[in-house]
């Protein structure tokens, strides 16, 4: 019956509890304890103590040696969880039923009284961002661990994200590229979690854009770039360059601006981009999706006053933000470069737009992403601050773009080459997924400056998104991953 090593961390909240529930529990064989509490455990001989974390690999390879059992159950985040012994034997069943390396499953969160369901996604081949949620509890084939645990690895942060892309290569794949036999999701809500402290929604999202995360941020990369070697999906230099020589373009540059709803900014926006001093010749393209509240007014009094303004109104009524975009590219008076700026957020000065077109030219890139400055409704900076994306570099951006989850912002493109790809028709992932795909061929420059102002508030697309609409984009995104992987190894094999 003692098949488990439960390895848990030390939470001065609710552990007594967890550590009563674990001991009564027939399959639980051993309690490893993480903790830098040393002195609450000196009277406590029955634990085997680890000091650090699971992301440490000198910690986490102590504990894959002491574990005699043929799973362990992780406790992967300090919350306090609440879990019986049918948690325990479900997680088990579903081990030894599936042969899974990794078995992770819903669960209910504990916010003030309310229990509240937390459902996951399954986990595929492109989900191999180092923010993947398994949830706080996961239960781990010993001998797998122990297999990718042999190597002397030196990660301060990014130990047990190494260990498991390192456990999903151990998985089969066949012949249409599905995973078996690795890492198993439980649709079901084992046990509940309680946070102890709650992060504000904006610095989870750019945590990992944070500077203060920047040695946690290299690590990551490397892991991750291991990874990609592993599996045959790595690129690397030299990559095409554009030439540029297609003159069939009246104007040189297009700001594009898809739109619906948004009377409070939509002028704000407009005028960023029409004050843009160039030499060269450019216009703005609002795509004006059937707006009902005002917007719609607003574009046709600027577009009065100044002929650069483009207005158009679709005929489709069932386009995305990518669907916009593609109506916007195919326009006849798209210019050669096709710039994005979002109806409700800013260029940061007049002369954002001749800095993104003297990058392509530099460059002979394909796409050119600048930097962002994060501020509220009212252009207060809030924290990180400027988003740089300073973990890109020329020789592996392109394959550290598959571990994180954006590319920043203000994006541009070559629109012969845009035409040429086709934009998903979504209003969720569809700049990433053009990102990944540029990348994969041609050059991608980036301008490390911020020329361009976000805007966070209410009136944002992912405003506080619910649990199902957060796993419904990151699971889009992962698919996303998952065709770009898949298209890398492909390419590499015929080369």
């Amino acid at each position: 019956m003692e098949k488990i090593t439960a390895i848990i961390q030390f939470c001065s909240e609710g552990f007594t509890n967890l550590i009563t529930t674990l001991e009564n529990c027939d399959y639980i064989k051993e309690i490893f304890i993480i903790t830098n509490n040393q002195n609450y455990f000196e009277q406590k001989k029955k634990y085997k103590l680890f000091y650090g974390s699971i992301n440490n690999s000198v910690t986490l390879k102590q504990i894959s040696e002491n574990i005699s059992t043929e799973f362990a159950l992780f406790q992967l985040e300090n919350t306090i969880l609440h879990l019986n012994k049918s948690s325990i034997e479900k997680f088990l069943n579903a081990a030894e039923r599936s042969y899974s390396k990794i078995i992770y499953s819903d669960f209910y969160e504990k916010k003030e009284s309310n229990l509240i369901k937390h459902p996951l996604i399954d986990y595929q081949i492109g989900s191999i961002r180092d923010d993947f949620n398994f949830g706080p509890l996961v239960l781990i084939r010993t001998e797998s661990l122990k297999k990718a645990t042999e190597k002397e690895e030196n990660y301060n942060h990014a130990a047990f994200y190494d260990v498991r892309l390192k456990i999903s290569r151990q998985s089969k794949i066949d012949s249409e590229c599905e995973i078996i036999d690795s890492i198993f999701h439980i649709k079901e809500f084992l046990y509940t979690s309680e946070r102890i402290k709650l992060a504000l929604d904006y610095e989870k999202q750019f945590e990992y854009v944070d500077p203060k995360n920047r040695l946690v941020q290299i690590e990551m990369e490397k892991a991750a770039t291991e990874h990609l070697k592993s599996i045959k999906a790595y690129i690397s230099p030299p990559f095409k360059e554009i030439s540029f020589d297609n003159n069939n373009f009246e104007y040189e540059a297009s700001i594009i601006i898809p739109v619906k709803n948004r009377a409070k900014t939509i002028e704000d926006a407009i005028n960023s981009a029409l004050k843009q001093k160039t030499n060269f010749k450019f216009n703005v393209i609002v795509v004006d999706n059937y707006s009902n509240d005002g917007t719609t007014q607003i574009i046709q009094k600027i577009s009065k006053k100044d002929s650069r303004l483009i207005h158009v109104i679709p005929e489709e009524k069932n386009l995305e933000i990518g669907g916009c975009w593609n109506l916007a590219i195919h326009y006849p008076l798209c210019g050669k470069f096709s710039v994005q700026l979002d109806s409700d957020d800013l260029y940061k000065d007049e002369i954002t737009l001749q800095k993104i077109i003297n990058k392509f030219k530099e460059d002979k890139s394909a796409m050119v992403i600048g930097s962002y400055l994060l501020t509220d409704f009212n252009l207060n900076e809030i924290p990180p601050g400027i988003v740089d994306h300073r973990e890109w570099t020329d020789e592996n951006g392109p394959n550290n773009a598959l571990r994180i989850n954006g590319l920043g912002a203000p994006r541009a493109f070559y629109t012969p080459l845009l035409r040429r790809i086709k934009i998903p028709n979504v209003s969720y992932g569809e700049d990433y997924y053009l990102g990944l795909t540029i990348s994969r061929d041609y050059k991608i420059s980036r301008i490390y400056e911020p020329i361009y102002i976000c805007r966070r508030w209410e009136g944002n697309t992912d405003y506080s998104l619910s649990i199902e609409k957060i796993n419904e984009n990151n699971f889009y995104k992962d698919s996303i991953r998952t065709k770009e992987i898949l298209a890398r190894i492909n390419k590499n094999k015929n080369l």
